[in-house]
């Protein structure tokens, strides 16, 4: 492999042409560095807006393609593109890839030695770099901005620009500093790029990038490729591990915990069943948290579990699911999180379990943070909107979709919800019981013992506290405990009942609840499924082309990305060509999907190209790949004819 300071020459695009298009110089540097035949949704706008030289902020899900809107650009325009990206993993993935095209790329940050990032300065006054990242402590000290003030610069490009705002997931005071870099050199574009944000978050990277006046590129936020479920909780692990058994036998994935203890635990659950995991959290030791990332991301079918601490930037593409066992905080960290799957536009799923404790945890945690009333108003707000989420009983993505002020017509087909449709029934009389044993002991007790009075329990705290004397007790023995569960969940969720969290952490009735008791609301609860089972995301997928469609052309079902239809002479060649990427990634030092993608590998096995002529079709195998990949997959293809 090239060494890092060892570049390739510059992938040749014909410039712009005399109108100031840049698309022609654009769509070569597509095809020939990157290996795709065209350009995808608003890629084309944006690239062509960038390469005149005009500013822009592009709003676009993970895995739409946000990278190849600087990317390009950065090899049309003349000059060094500066990336500023907030991860140093991300930035030496990035490098990795763009190398492994023949782009002239480094990065800048502390894992270099001072000698190393002279080297990396002076090629970037000499104009032998496409494109340099940046992390934005670095990019803000004088020595750097007087270095770029001796730079020829095409392009400024702000990667994961939600970290501007105070409400982002992962603060970065540095990048309010940013908006220097126009102030200093008003003559160079400035692309901002994030897959996360809603209205307030876009409003606040505007104001304080100084992008008020950039053009706005806004992609939808619908992931069709990833299957949307959410189970009620009753032994979470357990039905994790057999929703991954069933589905994901072979795959990687993310599985997201609340608690640092929680995520070691899973881990050495999941190790104790049979199936590799690593933990991720902040406090473990940065040594470990780095080597478990990167045996994760060079690895084939790894399970990292984590808390929100791993994630951001990782440019893994067959994350093939992501599980969450605590309810995230708001829906834009569930979008976010959820979004790390399925990045080749493969089919992936994103499966939770939600339970009462998780809502009482998120609300003791926000209740208790030292942010302001304002900022609590609004973390409020999100924890309702996720709540709403967990128990609607319609289509999940038509309420993570309004979330982001975006309107889908008509239901997925693709989420638990479209595929085995939930059932309604008139619960006001449950409801009334529910509400009315809350208010008869006293507003003080949690969904256990309030079930305990409902069925007649005669607990040992039931009888202690005379609450086997109330007109409640007993009443509610037509339901079993896991439905007053249920019924419990949906009341907090709907706001019937909040929980107070400033004395015992019991449920408390709202004016809603009051209305509910005095026969003056009626209420209408979800039935949840009595059981899972496996679908075909694939064939659900099939079933939403009235609306589009997904972004993904290769066959298959929800297990394995798409191989689930696989014959069995094509599955045996489908692991043949990921055991020779993985034996040509571990010879260079790097990921296997910066070889070749999930999805190449699947148009290999569908295609079976015999020649370098008809390899090169395939999408993503650009000139630099084709001249040092080619023979190592056509021979696996010829010997599985």
């Amino acid at each position: 492999m090239d060494s890092l300071f060892s570049f390739p020459s510059r992938a040749t695009s014909p410039a712009p042409g005399p109108d100031g298009s840049g698309l022609d110089a654009a769509l070569s540097a597509l095809r020939t560095v990157f290996g795709y035949a065209a350009f995808r949704g608003q890629q084309a706008d944006i690239i062509d807006h960038v390469v005149r030289g005009g500013d822009a902020l592009v709003l676009m899900p993970t895995g739409g393609g946000k990278s190849l809107c600087y990317q390009i650009p950065a090899l049309v325009r003349d000059g060094v593109t500066v990336v500023v990206s907030p991860l140093i993993a991300l930035m030496r993935d990035q490098v990795t890839a763009l190398r492994e095209l023949g782009v002239r790329a480094a990065f800048l940050n502390s894992s270099l030695g001072a000698a190393e990032a002279r080297e990396v300065e002076r090629d970037m006054v000499r104009g032998d770099l496409d494109l340099v990242y940046i992390a934005p402590e670095r990019l803000v000290t004088p020595r750097f901005l007087d270095l770029l003030d001796r730079t020829k610069l095409a392009l400024f490009a702000l990667d994961e620009a939600h970290c501007v705002s105070q409400w982002g997931h992962d603060f970065r005071p540095e990048y309010l500093q940013l908006s220097i870099l126009h102030e200093r050199h008003p003559d160079v574009p400035r692309i901002a790029l994030t897959a996360t944000a809603d209205v307030q978050t876009r409003n606040e990277i505007k104001e304080k990038l100084g992008l008020t006046e950039a053009r706005v590129f806004l992609s939808s936020f619908d992931r069709p490729n990833i299957t949307y479920r959410v189970v009620p909780k009753k032994s979470e692990r357990q039905q994790m591990l057999a929703f991954l058994n069933e589905n994901h036998g072979e795959d990687a994935g993310i599985v997201y915990c609340l608690s640092r203890n929680k995520v070691e635990e899973t881990a050495a659950w999941l190790n104790a069943q049979g199936r590799e995991a690593l933990p991720y959290h902040a406090g473990l030791p940065a040594e470990v948290r780095e080597a478990n990332q990167d045996r994760f991301i060079k690895g084939e079918g790894l399970v990292m579990v984590a808390t929100v601490a791993f994630g951001m930037g990782i440019d893994k593409p067959n994350v093939r699911f992501v599980c969450h066992l605590d309810l995230p905080k708001s829906l834009e960290a569930y979008y976010q999180e959820t979004g790390r799957a399925g990045r080749d536009g493969l089919p992936a799923n994103a499966w939770m379990a939600y339970g009462m404790a998780d809502v009482v945890m998120l609300r003791q945690m926000l209740e208790q943070s030292e942010a302001g009333d304002s900022h609590r108003r609004v973390e409020r707000g999100k924890l309702e909107a996720m709540l709403g989420y967990c128990e609607s009983s319609g289509c999940r993505r038509q309420v993570l979709l309004n979330y982001f002020n975006e309107t889908l017509a008509k239901p997925c087909g693709n989420c638990d919800t479209c595929l085995e449709p939930v059932a309604t029934w008139d619960g006001t009389i449950a409801a009334q019981k529910a509400l009315s044993a809350v208010y008869r002991t006293g507003q003080r007790y949690g969904a256990g013992h309030l079930i305990d009075v409902l069925l007649g329990n005669p607990t040992e705290k039931v009888v202690q506290q005379a609450h086997d004397a109330l007109k409640t007790y007993g009443v509610g023995k037509e339901l079993a405990k896991a439905e007053w569960q249920s019924v419990y969940r949906q009341l907090v969720a709907n706001g019937f009942l909040t929980v107070d969290l400033e004395g015992y952490g019991g449920f408390r009735l709202t004016d809603a609840g009051v209305a509910v008791i005095k026969g003056q609301r009626t209420v209408r609860l979800r039935k949840d499924p009595v059981q899972e089972r496996r679908r075909n995301v694939h064939d659900a997928l099939r079933r939403q082309s009235g609306r589009g469609g997904s972004s993904f052309s290769t066959g298959g079902g929800s297990s394995g990305g798409g191989r689930a239809t696989l014959s069995a002479a094509d599955d045996a060649l489908w692991h043949a060509l990921r055991d020779c990427r993985t034996e040509l990634a571990k010879e260079q030092g790097v990921p296997p999907y910066v070889i070749f993608h999930d999805s190449t590998l699947l148009e290999m096995v569908h295609q079976r190209p015999l020649t370098p002529d008809a390899f090169a079709r395939l999408p993503g195998v650009g000139s630099r790949k084709l001249d040092r990949y080619a023979a190592a997959f056509l021979d696996v293809i010829h010997e599985h004819g």
